[in-house]
């Protein structure tokens, strides 16, 4: 049940239904846009969204959808369903035009059909198939027409056999009347009776000579007519008067043909009248089906997840028509987020005046009325809806003259009305509940037609100044307080609604902006009460509050990011430095052992050689000197020594047949600080297992013979040991195993905005932290909702060099690409 009877202009849907029928192309379509209904049948309804939903997808993908030949040819048809009846040429060339259009939607929808092994039909718009399967296309009715009518809706010489003799003969009498009037004209012309530039003209389709009165005896024939100033007389000459005649006679005789042709033409169509009835509604379903979907594109609807039970948990939610006025400004629309439940059915919202609470209430009737009507709602798609039975709207001023009732007695006979009807599935929308009347007893009133109202677990929006209301709604289970937030510095309202906290009237702020004296304002409070301006400011308080807390609770989120952002980099070059460690440990052995075997084998040859040679002292001497060419061949090609090798360490014999010191000759243990044989960064030592010790050298973990280390009197530096100690071998190996499992894409369809940007937020942590470089973001085309709100959080993000709409072969608008710094 919808109540009043003046719902929909009550709450703003008139203009929606105007909107969406001024998109239709045919009268088929904005008839059924004017039939529109509310429904609280979810089998009836969900079809009609599901459609819509496909049939926007195909809008927003641009597709062309044929509709061009969308007519509503229904009297057309009616008129062809009558024994022995016929249209006119004209009519029947709209006729084919339709019939054409049915076949070219058909074939449209077919086309994205797909029969499976066991002969099933999927197709990939399911529900706008279900509504178009059953069209006939009429193919043969087209040719049949076809062999009627040319390309401009004139019936063709072809159609029979006797309208071409027919129009064979017009065509030879016209020649025939056409070279009798030259002859007549060219004699009377010589003859002075007639101007050298007069021509033929018709008159009541004959043709005729124009003759001026002094001459019209001079000239044998037939006077037809005259000028209005009877300055010309119109003659039809003798001579082609029975040529004419014939002319008029084969006229007759053509239109006879033609009734005759299109009659026999409508007793071959007439069996079928009735299927094309038929698609033509269907073709009326289309056309409405594609309006609804072409506003929901305008005004950003979706379909959001529906509920057969009552549920309300939306974001973004907007009034269509108040997102059209603003845009038409140049404004911003501010999006209502809410969300009830079974256990808080009813928001009582508070606030200043012109602060927004009556858009919220109207928001909430638009859009769940628009759902139960099969249009989708301005709502995101992660959004829950669920189905109510009834909407009750309490708006605006309904006295009447007639019924002697009041502003305040219409407000009753509603609660009444309410009281008698409501149940578990109904909806009410009050605005400015218990007002018009004494504020003492309207309050009273109030809170007992809403203890009433709760007890038949009804769910609804409420707006009121009441604190009487504010206090019962804090107190009582099913009912939420929710407020219209109001900036106290610029003293101006946000038109955001928040829930969960009453809010402040803001009366004494607005009168004070006003400029009212100040004494009046004084006494106002005193009038009022301490206890009631102390309220006022504590629930300013709580508002302010909770925004700053809200901005210290988003401030810390970005520091811990930053942290989170810093340690996993200095891991992240932690990890480089052990792999370009190991890279260059490699290296070197690689190369001493190229260096050895070079030496080993050129000393072999030079032993070899001197034992071949029994030690002769020349052949002792040469071999010797190939010996030491080699060695300068190791140490460099031209015979200069290579710089690294320059660099190399000397032997440390002073140290190893030095005595060692007292500490040196004790053994290591957990604690020392210690250097790694041949390295001078000093470690510290953390754990020891039979030979091998386990050795921290800055961020760096690592184990390794005791024997290969030496104790120093050199510090660690403080930073590195404090990085070191938070830093754990499982830390390290779940990092190594995350960055193998790293999927530079991520999934977000589906998801809410709050879900996304935090699945989003980890995502692109985790891709700094292992140098993804390049991630791609799914988040779907949709509204672009979703899509916006991702860009805006990546604005946010320091890690983020730049990010684009992928390119449109692998996706286009639904996939953003990141590129990392």
């Amino acid at each position: 049940m919808i109540y009043p009877e003046s719902f929909e202009h009550k709450i703003g849907f008139t203009a929606v239904r105007d909107a969406v029928a001024a998109m239709c192309v045919s009268p088929l379509g904005a008839a059924l846009c004017r039939e529109m209904v509310f429904s609280s049948r979810y089998q009836q309804v969900m079809p009609a969204l599901r459609a819509t939903a496909e049939m926007l997808s195909l809008v927003q993908s641009d597709a062309a959808i044929p509709l061009h030949n969308v007519r509503d040819i229904t009297p057309q048809l009616r008129q062809l369903s009558v024994e022995g009846a016929f249209l006119t040429a004209a009519e029947l060339a709209q006729v084919r035009k339709v019939l054409c259009g049915m076949g070219e939607v058909y074939d449209y929808f077919s086309s994205r059909n797909q029969t499976g092994d066991d002969g099933s039909v999927e197709s990939s718009c399911p529900a706008l198939w279900e509504v178009v399967k059953d069209m006939c296309t009429f193919k043969s009715h087209i040719r049949l027409i076809d062999s009627v009518l040319d390309t401009y809706g004139n019936i063709k010489d072809s159609a029979s056999p006797l309208l071409a003799e027919i129009r064979s003969q017009l065509s030879s009498m016209s020649g025939r009347v056409n070279s009798a009037m030259r002859r007549v004209i060219s004699r009377a012309i010589q003859e002075g009776v007639l101007e050298a530039d007069v021509s033929a003209t018709v008159r009541d389709g004959r043709l005729v000579v124009p003759v001026l009165p002094m001459n019209k005896r001079r000239i044998n024939g037939i006077v037809h007519d005259e000028s209005a100033s009877g300055k010309t007389v119109f003659i039809e000459p003798a001579e082609v008067v029975e040529v004419n005649n014939r002319i008029r006679e084969l006229q007759m005789e053509e239109r006879r043909e033609i009734i005759r042709i299109l009659t026999v033409t409508a007793a071959s169509l007439r069996p079928d009248v009735s299927e094309m009835l038929d698609s033509c509604d269907v073709l009326g379903k289309i056309d409405f089906i594609h309006a609804k979907a072409s506003y929901a594109r305008t005004v950003g609807g979706t379909l959001p997840v529906v509920s057969r039970q009552p549920e309300m948990e939306w974001f973004h939610a907007c009034h269509p028509v108040l997102l059209e006025t603003l845009r038409r400004q140049s404004k911003d629309i501010v999006p209502l987020d809410i969300r009830l439940t079974a256990e808080d059915r009813i928001l009582i919202i508070s606030g200043p005046n012109a602060g927004g609470k009556s858009v919220c209430l109207k928001t909430v009737g638009i859009v769940q009325y628009m759902l139960q009507c099969g249009m989708l709602p301005p709502v995101y798609e992660n959004s829950r809806m669920g189905f109510f039975t009834d909407i009750f709207v309490d708006i605006g001023d309904d006295q009447s003259l007639e019924d002697d009732l009041s502003t305040y007695s219409s407000h009753l006979k509603n609660m009444r009305l309410f009281l008698q009807r409501g149940g578990k599935a109904s909806l009410m929308l009050i605005d400015e509940f218990g007002g018009g009347t004494e504020p003492q007893i309207g309050g009273a009133l109030a809170q007992a037609i809403l203890k009433q109202l709760n007890a038949l677990k009804m769910w609804g929006v409420i707006t009121t100044h009441y604190q009487n209301l504010k206090h019962y709604a804090e107190d009582t289970d099913g009912l939420v307080n929710g407020s219209m937030l109001y900036d106290r510095h610029l003293m101006q309202p946000l038109f955001k609604l928040s829930i969960g906290n009453p809010g402040s009237s803001f009366a004494l702020e607005i009168a004070r902006k006003t400029g009212l004296p100040a004494e009046i304002l004084s006494d106002a409070e005193s009038i009022v009460g301490s206890d009631y301006i102390n309220m006022d400011k504590y629930l300013l308080d709580i508002a302010r509050d909770k925004r700053y807390w809200e901005n210290k609770r988003l401030s810390i989120k970005q520091k811990e990011k930053k942290l989170e952002s810093t340690l996993q980099r200095y891991e992240t070059d932690a990890e480089e430095l052990r792999s370009k460690r190991r890279e260059i440990l490699a290296e070197a052995r690689t190369e001493a052992k190229k260096i050895i075997d070079g030496s080993n084998a050129a000393i072999e040859r030079t032993i070899r050689e001197i034992r071949t040679s029994q030690a002769d002292k020349a052949r002792t001497i040469e071999a010797r000197k190939r010996l030491h060419d080699e060695k300068n061949n190791l140490l460099s090609a031209d015979g200069s020594v290579n710089e690294s090798l320059k660099k190399a360490p000397k032997p440390r014999k002073a140290k190893i047949t030095s005595p060692k010191t007292e500490t040196e000759q004790s053994p290591l243990s957990v604690g020392d600080i210690v250097k790694l044989d041949g390295e001078g960064v000093p470690g510290k030592i953390v754990d020891i297992q039979g030979h091998n010790a386990t050795v921290t050298f800055g961020m760096i973990k690592t184990t390794v013979k005791v024997d290969r280390l030496r104790r120093t009197m050199a510090k660690i530096d403080s930073g590195a040991s404090k990085a070191a100690s938070f830093i754990s071998a499982s830390t390290s190996n779940e990092l190594r195993s995350r960055q193998l499992e790293f999927n530079r894409d991520i999934d977000v369809r589906g998801m809410r905005v709050d879900e996304a940007v935090q699945a989003i937020t980890y995502f692109i942590d985790d891709a700094v932290q292992f140098n993804a470089g390049r991630v791609r973001i799914l988040h779907g085309t949709g509204t672009g909702a979703l899509r916006q709100s991702i860009r805006q959080y990546l604005d946010t993000v320091s890690g983020v060099r730049d990010y684009r709409d992928e390119h449109v072969q692998f996706g286009g608008a639904g996939i953003t690409v990141v590129d990392l710094e």
